[in-house]
């Protein structure tokens, strides 16, 4: 390293650079004139460092805490399959098969409402150990079931180990995600039950070659194996900072959020911003207002999250995306294709459409934000549901007809992945007040799942009475209805955090689908911190 002068001669002669060299002037290395430069690009490589540790710290969390909806997406995919093969094995009527579908999404509402309580309780951690727990038991005991009956058993208990699932992955992302990347992140348990869904259409595909006694059996037992790799995440990830607030467990709290978010200086004001949203924790709480109680007898602004909420789950699954990954071979074999193992290997096309699509959802949802995807979804179903009840009505069993019904069946899961399917769980975790979140989010599960249960329970049913098209037909006009409910009352939560969104619901005009910009929604947020 050069140095600036030379050794001082005492008499305060000129070093060779031509700078008096006296008794206060000692070498000084070039690099010493720049300290504060120096301590700031150390400062930036350090602060670049957290960042990257951050990110990848909250992303592994996410994928542990979305490891429960493979659960959901795999008995989805490979019921439709594996009833196939247990018709044959059991010799069950048609009824029974509609009801061992349905009962699944009709029991999981009891887990879902279970759930809720139970996250407040035990913490949503612990609640996610808990619904893997009963998903295996019942995994299990439909894997070694020899009648109907016992099938039921199973099912029932997969069904409520399902429901605390899918209710608490949600709840639990939005709570540790900082606001740049809720969205993405909330997203996904639907990346994760459409990852599912795929690997339980490939089972289906795999394992069909086998003896009908064996091969459903094989295929419903390897759903065991995601539970497994729950119980490892249990060991990295942490408990939710809001709910560790609520238990006035701050100094856990902080130091979750240091984790999870990369501005330390952020850190406690999203901390005070959550103390304020989980409410003062000396009022006694014997003098709250009990949580079910507050949601069946709503504020104003409650009842228009309630109205959001709500309507948006059972927007989702009204639309028929339940009919067309349940019965995707039974839609198949009415357009003319043949054969098990075609059938099978469409439905994995089906799979592979949907699990691709909800990969462009997650890189746009923060980008473009909740609404935009909404309507591309929403608008994009509507017509893909309508061409599939034209192609079954009038392209008759021909090659156009069978490629006009793959092509609409792939475009209504695509569109379904790109926006109603994501963004539907991303607002329904996101827009309620922490003191309700998990109970309300676990009312908009339970919504989503009665939906999906009368649609899966009835859907052969009522193709008998108005054919498979008119069913489809229905399907169209139900999803021309969910783009009107997107443009009155869905508002847009992209870049707020959940405190600023709580107040976004206390105006009636900002809820009723226009834009409040977030200045002001901070401006509301400062006011109530020091008000």
């Amino acid at each position: 390293m050069a140095l600036v002068g030379v050794q001082e001669n005492g008499n305060g002669e000129m070093g060779f650079s031509g700078i008096p060299l006296g008794t206060k002037n000692k070498y000084r290395r070039m690099d010493s004139e720049l300290p504060e430069a120096s301590d700031d690009a150390s400062h930036h490589h350090h602060q670049e460092g957290r960042s990257k540790n951050t990110r990848k710290y909250v992303f592994a969390c996410a994928v542990f805490a979305s490891l429960n909806s493979v659960l959901l997406g795999y008995d989805v995919g490979v019921m439709s399959g594996a009833i196939i093969f247990i018709q044959e094995d059991l010799k069950i009527t048609e009824v029974q098969e509609e009801v061992l579908v349905g009962i699944l999404s009709i029991v999981s509402l009891f887990g879902s409402l279970a759930g809720g309580r139970t996250s407040d309780v035990i913490g949503r951690k612990w609640t996610m150990a808990l619904a893997a727990v009963v998903f295996q038991a019942g995994a299990a005991v439909m894997t070694l079931a020899h009648s109907f009956e016992v099938l039921m058993i199973g099912r029932l208990l997969a069904g409520i180990g399902i429901g605390f699932g899918v209710m608490i992955a949600p709840v639990y992302i939005v709570e540790i995600s900082p606001t740049v990347a809720r969205g993405a992140l909330t997203s996904f348990p639907e990346i994760f039950i459409n990852l599912g869904i795929l690997l339980g259409y490939v089972s289906n595909y795999m394992f069909s070659g086998l003896p009908a006694h064996i091969n459903w059996r094989i295929m419903l037992g390897v759903g065991i194996l995601p539970s497994v790799f729950i119980g490892l995440a249990l060991f990295v990830i942490p408990e939710s900072p809001r709910w560790l607030v609520m238990q006035n467990r701050v100094d856990e709290a902080r130091l979750v959020l240091l984790k999870t978010n990369e501005d330390e200086r952020e850190v406690e004001e999203r901390l005070a911003e959550i103390q304020l949203a989980a409410g003062n924790p000396n009022v006694d709480k014997s003098e709250e207002k009990a949580v079910w109680r507050e949601l069946l007898s709503p504020s104003p602004s409650l009842r228009r999250m309630l109205v959001t909420g709500f309507g948006i789950q059972c927007f989702q699954q009204i639309t028929g995306i339940d009919a067309t990954v349940y019965y995707s071979p039974e839609i198949f074999k009415e357009a003319g294709v043949k054969g098990n193992s075609n059938l099978l290997a469409a439905t994995v096309a089906v799979g592979v459409t949907k699990t691709v699509f909800i990969l462009v959802a997650i890189s746009c949802i923060d980008k473009l934000g909740r609404k935009p995807l909404l309507y591309v979804s929403t608008i994009g179903m509507t017509i893909c549901l309508f061409s599939l009840g034209i192609s079954l009505s009038l392209l008759g069993k021909g090659q156009i007809g069978v490629a006009l019904s793959i092509l609409s069946v792939c475009g209504n899961v695509a569109f379904f992945s790109v926006g109603i399917g994501p963004v539907c769980w991303v607002l329904t975790s996101e827009i309620f007040p922490l003191r309700l979140r998990a109970q309300a989010a676990a009312l908009g599960a339970v919504g989503n799942r009665v939906c999906s249960g009368l649609v899966a329970m009835s859907f052969l049913s009522v193709s008998n009475a108005i054919t498979v098209a008119g069913t489809f037909f229905t399907f169209s006009a139900i999803s021309a209805l969910s783009v009107l409910f997107v443009y009155k009352l869905v508002p847009e939560t992209k870049g707020k955090s959940l405190e600023q969104i709580e107040l976004l619901f206390q105006n009636e005009h900002g809820w009723q689908g226009s834009e409040v910009e977030l200045e002001d929604v901070e401006h509301l947020v400062q006011k109530e911190m020091t008000g």
